[in-house]
């Protein structure tokens, strides 16, 4: 998996916060996500896009058509479909036309013995029972041979309809309101939200209140979130307006709907809608007559809504259980057989109204295009799904010759076929997706909205964060990068053990996280759940209600071990570093007089409330250059690698003494704390560049560690001059291994050169025993400055303040 996280300048991230008062990693999310303009994300953000009935083209004339017919007291039938949204527009129609005295009615095709859309049969059976006008909902723009007969019947007919017409561009020769092809400015309504704009300006032209339809909004944003249209523009707007209407719904259908599905109205967001409500209305159709949907939604009592609220939960749960054994067969004729460009699979008692789903399953499974096929009569019936990077209309297109009928979208379509076509149209569709099948759009990557740590993955986060809802098609929930963690208490959930809870610890923080569809952490043998080790994630953070309790809780999206990019080493070459060190004066630079005191923390923003590791990815996810810097780049680099990457490394000393090193560099990390008064003065030179504090207790005690190790002069040169005693003249730069940084090795050789007991030869770079007499190591000039110096460092780090050493 990789994780791939789209550039967040730091300073449009930073005008966000400031002009709309959101926190930093909602602003980086809205950056992420196109809106880097105040402006723009404020608007967003108020989810205000809602053009009047004006803007809607071909609305008035629909309207008007309607109105004749309720006026001249025509039967009305309203033609929806058998799905979520087609149940809730014809629900939505009706209720309008009921409420200007229409006699109105609907007509639901079944799946199996209709099939989708207007057919013959239905046109005639219409205009042979006296119906005066029939409007169609969710389907029609491509009936344009049915649109023909209606007219020569006598059969008036107003089509509305949001999915895309035939290909050859011909249109039915009757009134339509649809809202592609320009004629409204947001395109991807859904069909119960074309005939809820359809109601109110039906409303508006009998005299009405046009705002009366908005009285089914509930409904009509269970159909935007079910029907998956992209929730964005106005289906924002509706979505928004309707989750509210839900949880405080005066629908007695709405109300049992929930209650069957035991969904607190608290506990409504998109999320409840797609996977609670949304299944059970959808299953009446899967599996028998859709009429049940549009019956509970038009329901004024509330025992009637609560018997047919159970109707619905009864069929979802045989929708489940028929769902369960079709992928389990479907499954088995896959991997038979082997891979392929897409697959086409059949089964003789597949039923037409859950192979959908079961294509979804395949597709996540398989990562290809899938078409899954039921007898229906002397038909194949059934549906497709693609992946990204497969236009799967075009490909059904291409191979129309082969098949009976067929209509949809880019990621899914239905179909029907003669079965002796089958062999040819699975031929012909593998043919094409071979060629057109874009290969790198498949390949395994997770879209990143901003990079986390335990410590701000709390309920603040989740509360902020939900404003940039409703999430669904065209909004996902943001998903949270945590780049290092560690999975403590991993044990199955569930009664099948199909799924995984666990707690991420990342730095010293704990929280709940939950992995659906996982019985183990990537990387975990057979039979164990988790082999320890660091793993990067990614999570959605959800507020998580149990018993009337809200916690934060993660919901695992993505898990793989740490793959970070290289880190590009600044600190130098060990003997060009040590020798530099030789012949400098003093050995290392000295802060200016003054320079580098007083609250020299102030001079770093602090971002060490998220971790080190998820403060550098953070940063480095800003697509701007990032320099990490710590005190002993030797002994960080390692470590560091294992977790994060894609940024330069470099230690204080290092800058100290070569600031230039850093030309370029937008953001410096201060990993470990500065612990000399000359690396705080150094960002005195450094110009445009943004200091970051990412430390806390444990690189305060790695770096007050790094001084003891560095002021132990003994220690460090007698295993040097026993090393060239045993070894002989020897290349500065071997000295250094394994683990010796350049400066510091240039401290130790200048003190034994001091003393007599080493000498280094700078033009060949060797260094080999002295042959005068030894002075004591603590007698030499460096030695005793480097002392002083220690002392000087430990207390200016911890907080109290010796006298300085004085600057030359």
């Amino acid at each position: 998996m990789r994780f791939e996280i789209p550039p967040a300048p730091a300073a449009q991230v930073a005008a966000l916060q400031q002009a709309l008062g959101v926190g930093r990693i909602c602003a980086e999310v809205l950056v992420r996500r196109g809106f880097s303009e105040p402006a723009a994300a404020a608007h967003f953000l108020a989810a205000d896009e809602h053009p009047p009935l004006s803007a809607f083209r071909g609305l008035e004339d629909a309207a008007q058509v309607l109105l004749r017919h309720a006026r001249q007291g025509s039967r009305i039938v309203v033609h929806g479909d058998y799905d979520c949204d087609g149940v809730c527009a014809t629900a939505t129609l009706v209720r309008a036309l009921r409420q200007i005295g229409a006699q109105a009615d609907w007509f639901l095709p079944h799946r199996v013995e209709d099939g989708y859309g207007l057919n013959e049969r239905t046109v005639r059976r219409l205009a042979a029972d006296g119906t005066g006008l029939v409007v169609t909902v969710d389907c029609g723009i491509t009936s344009v041979d049915e649109a023909a007969l209606a007219t020569e019947l006598g059969l008036e007919l107003v089509v509305t309809d949001h999915h895309r017409p035939r290909a050859d561009g011909v249109l039915p020769a009757v009134p339509i309101v649809h809202p592609g092809d320009g004629r409204y400015p947001y395109p991807q309504l859904c069909g119960a939200a074309v005939a809820w704009r359809l109601a109110g300006a039906l409303l508006q032209a009998a005299g009405h209140d046009p705002a009366d339809a908005d009285v089914d909004l509930d409904i009509v944003a269970l159909a935007t979130v079910a029907d998956v249209v992209p929730l964005t523009g106005e289906n924002r707007w509706i979505v928004r307006q309707g989750l509210r209407a839900i949880a405080d719904s005066r629908r007695p259908g709405l109300r049992a709907l929930l209650d069957v599905s035991h969904t607190p109205p608290a506990d409504i967001d998109a999320t409840a809608v797609a996977f609670r409500l949304a299944p059970r209305v959808n299953a009446a159709g899967r599996i028998g007559r859709a009429d049940v949907g549009v019956e509970l939604f038009l329901a004024a009592d509330e025992d009637e809504a609560r018997r047919l609220a159970d109707r619905l939960d009864r069929a979802n749960l045989d929708r489940r259980e028929v769902e369960r054994r079709i992928l389990d067969e479907a499954v088995a004729q896959a991997t038979a057989q082997g891979p392929q460009p897409a697959y086409v699979l059949a089964g003789e008692d597949w039923h037409p109204g859950v192979v959908g789903i079961v294509a979804s399953r395949i597709v996540e499974r398989f990562g290809r295009p899938a078409v899954l096929l039921g007898r229906n009569g002397d038909e194949l019936t059934g549906s497709a799904r693609s992946v990204p990077g497969f236009d799967l209309l075009a490909g059904l297109d291409a191979c129309a010759e082969h098949l009976l009928r067929h209509g949809g979208h880019r990621a899914a379509a239905g179909l029907a076929l003669d079965p002796d076509r089958l062999p040819a149209f699975t031929a012909a569709l593998r043919a094409y997706a071979d060629v057109h099948l874009d290969e790198a759009a498949l390949e395994p990557a997770e879209q990143v909205d901003a990079v986390v740590g335990g410590a701000q993955l709390g309920m603040a986060l989740a509360d902020e964060l939900s404003a940039l809802g409703p999430f669904g098609e065209g909004n996902p929930e943001p998903v949270l990068l945590v780049p290092s963690g560690r999975a403590e208490g991993v044990r199955p959930l569930g009664a099948a053990g199909a799924h995984i809870a666990f707690t991420l610890a990342s730095g010293s923080s704990r929280i709940a996280a939950v992995a659906f569809g996982r019985d183990r952490i990537p990387g975990a043998s057979e039979g164990a759940a988790y082999a320890g080790g660091p793993i990067a994630g990614t999570y959605v953070l959800e507020r998580h209600s149990f018993r009337g309790n809200v916690t934060p809780r993660l919901r695992v999206r993505e898990l793989a071990p740490p793959a970070p990019d290289a880190i590009d080493r600044l600190d130098g070459a060990a003997a060009d570093a040590a020798l530099a060190v030789l012949e400098a004066e003093g050995g290392l630079p000295l802060a200016p007089a003054g320079g580098g005191r007083g609250a020299w923390a102030a001079r770093f923003t602090d971002r060490s409330e998220s971790g080190a590791a998820a403060a550098v990815a953070a940063l480095v996810g800003t697509g701007e250059p990032v320099t990490v810097v710590v005190a002993d780049a030797v002994r960080r680099a390692g470590p560091l690698g294992l977790v994060v990457g894609g940024f330069a490394l470099t230690d204080w000393w290092s800058v100290a003494r070569t600031p230039r090193s850093l030309d370029g560099t937008v953001h410096l990390v201060a990993l470990d704390p500065p612990s000399d008064a000359a690396h705080v003065a150094v960002l005195d030179v450094l110009a445009g560049v943004q200091a970051w504090r990412a430390w806390g207790d444990p690189e305060l005690r790695f770096t007050v560690d790094a001084i003891g190790r560095e002021h132990d002069l003994r220690s460090g040169a007698t295993a040097l001059y026993r090393r060239v005693r045993r070894d002989g003249p020897t290349p500065v730069g071997a000295l250094a291994e394994p683990d010796l940084p350049g400066w510091w090795l240039g401290i130790l050789l200048r003190v034994l050169e001091e003393s007599g007991a080493l000498v280094v030869d700078r033009a060949e770079r060797l260094v080999a025993l002295g042959d005068g007499p030894v002075r004591p190591l603590e007698d030499g000039p460096t030695a005793r400055a480097w002392a002083a110096r220690g002392r000087e460092r430990h207390a200016w780090l911890t907080g109290t303040r010796p006298d300085p050493v004085p600057a030359r």
